[in-house]
């Protein structure tokens, strides 16, 4: 009987610490919405390796460019033939320096934006999450959209996603929020 009631409550003490985590997922537009706001308590971060952003585009509605995942060109993979690319070491660190930056602390919404939303943005948002930020979030579909599945443009990506909702976009960087290694 004792057993069955702790465990009822671990249990609902689990459950309570879930209750106070926003959902993992949200919405491109949705994410516009709170960094407009008057009040907005939140950090937006590109978390694309930069040499991508200058190729694909850039938001400059995201407080910072932090990359989750960073491109070693000196290891090939030739499996799947694209260069090698390893977890930013200093990610969770540099995630806190800019929330102390703003005056704001761990329990803070965080919504991280990555291409298609799968590949970086949820495995950023879901590592920030087991690293002490509970309301870790990530753009569902990401900067670029998913990719058109059948038609002669199979393979772009031309719908939803940051950059196919009409949301404020350009080709270019801003250099005071870019990822850069020359000022570290």
């Amino acid at each position: 009987m004792i057993i069955k009631r702790l465990l009822i409550a671990a249990s609902l003490g689990m459950m309570s610490l879930t209750a106070h985590a926003s959902e993992i997922g949200i919405s491109a537009q949705d994410t516009y919405l709170k960094v407009q706001g008057a009040d907005a308590k939140v950090l937006f971060v590109d978390v694309r390796d930069p040499v991508e952003i200058m190729f694909v585009g850039f938001t400059d509605e995201v407080h910072v460019n932090i990359p989750f995942m960073l491109v070693d060109r000196t290891q090939w993979n030739a499996e799947r033939g694209v260069f090698r690319l390893y977890r930013n070491p200093d990610f969770v660190a540099q995630v806190r320096a800019e929330l102390q930056k703003r005056g704001l602390g761990d329990e803070t919404e965080i919504i991280t934006m990555c291409r298609s939303g799968s590949e970086r943005g949820e495995p950023s948002a879901a590592f920030l999450r087991e690293n002490g930020f509970p309301n870790a979030r990530f753009v569902v579909n990401g900067f670029q959209g998913s990719a058109t599945k059948d038609g002669p443009q199979a393979g772009f990506r031309l719908t939803n996603g940051w950059q196919n909702s009409g949301l404020p976009w350009s080709p270019k960087m801003n250099a005071e929020k870019m990822y850069r290694l020359d000022r570290r």
